[in-house]
C-alpha cells in the first residue's frame, strides 16, 4: 500500500512567523477599490502581528490615515535564496487597520524596530518619512504546504524557524559550491522527477525542500529529517544521513 501522508512540516503559524522574520519584499494594498500596490520605504512585522510601516510624508495613504484608521493589507513575499523561474516561496498577508502615528508614537515605534532590526532608513523619520501602524484583524499564510488563516494571537504564540537567519547563506552555498551534495539529496526524489534541474529551495527544522524545474512545470518536494532539529550540529547529522554517508550509518 502506498503511504500518501505528507512529510512533517512547521505549523502554519510558525511558517508565518518565519516569513515575517525574514522581512522579504512588501506591498501595501489599501482597501479603497483602486488595487494600487504601494511599496513601503520600510516594513517590519512584529511578533504580535502588528506592522510598522514607513511611507513618505506626502504619500496619499499617509494623509488618509492621519484623520483616523483606514483598512489595508500588507503583503510580505518570501523569496528563494537562489535564482529560480518562480522565486516566491510563500506569502504572508496581514489585514487590519492602518493609521499614521504622531511624532511621539513614531519615535517609540522606531526604537522598537531598531531593537529587532537596525536599519538606516529609520533615520528618515521626521525628515521626509512618516510612521504608520497596521493593527491586525487577521493573517493568512500561503506556501507549498497550503493556505491558512491565522488569528493574531496564534501568530504571536509561535516562533520563527531556528534557522531562518542562516538559511539563505546555506542554500546559496549548496547551490554554488556543493552541486554534488544537491545530487546526493536528489536521490530522495520520486522517480518521475529525477530528470529535472534540482535546486535547493528551503530549509527548516523539519527538513529540506528542493525545487525541481522541469521543461513544462516546477515541482516542490519536502524531504523530511528523521526528527526535528534545532542546532547546526543536529542539522549536519541529518544532512549526512540524507546524503547516505556510510560512516554515519555505521555509527547509528
Amino acid at each position: 500500500m502506498t503511504d500518501n501522508r505528507r512529510p512533517p512540516a512547521p505549523h502554519p503559524a510558525e511558517r508565518a512567523r518565519t516569513i515575517a522574520a525574514r522581512g522579504g519584499r512588501a506591498a501595501l494594498l489599501p482597501s479603497d477599490g483602486t488595487e494600487n500596490r504601494v511599496t513601503p520605504l520600510l516594513h517590519h512585522v512584529h511578533a504580535r502581528g502588528d506592522a510598522t510601516i514607513l511611507l513618505p510624508d506626502d504619500h496619499p495613504l499617509t494623509k488618509a490615515a492621519e484623520g483616523g484608521e483606514i483598512t489595508a493589507m500588507l503583503e510580505v513575499a518570501d523569496h528563494a535564496a537562489v535564482p529560480l523561474r518562480e522565486p516566491v516561496r510563500g506569502l504572508l498577508w496581514v489585514t487590519g487597520w492602518l493609521r499614521t502615528m504622531d511624532p511621539h508614537e513614531a519615535r517609540a515605534a522606531c526604537l522598537e524596530v531598531a531593537d529587532e532590526r537596525p536599519d538606516p532608513r529609520l533615520l528618515d523619520v521626521g525628515h521626509g518619512a512618516s510612521v504608520l501602524r497596521l493593527c491586525p484583524a487577521s493573517l493568512v499564510v500561503a506556501d507549498a504546504e497550503g493556505t491558512t488563516s491565522l488569528r493574531p494571537e496564534l501568530f504571536a504564540q509561535a516562533d520563527p524557524d531556528p534557522f531562518h537567519r542562516q538559511e539563505d547563506h546555506w542554500l546559496r552555498h549548496l547551490e554554488l559550491s556543493h552541486r554534488d551534495v544537491v545530487g546526493l539529496l536528489a536521490q530522495h526524489l520520486p522517480d518521475d522527477l529525477r530528470g529535472g534541474h534540482v535546486r535547493p529551495l528551503g530549509l527548516d527544522r523539519f527538513g529540506l525542500r528542493l525545487r525541481v524545474e522541469a521543461a513544462d512545470s516546477d515541482h516542490d518536494v519536502r524531504i523530511a529529517f528523521s526528527r526535528p532539529v534545532s542546532t547546526s550540529n543536529e542539522l549536519a547529522v541529518e544532512l549526512r544521513r540524507l546524503m547516505g554517508c556510510p560512516f554515519l550509518a555505521q555509527r547509528r
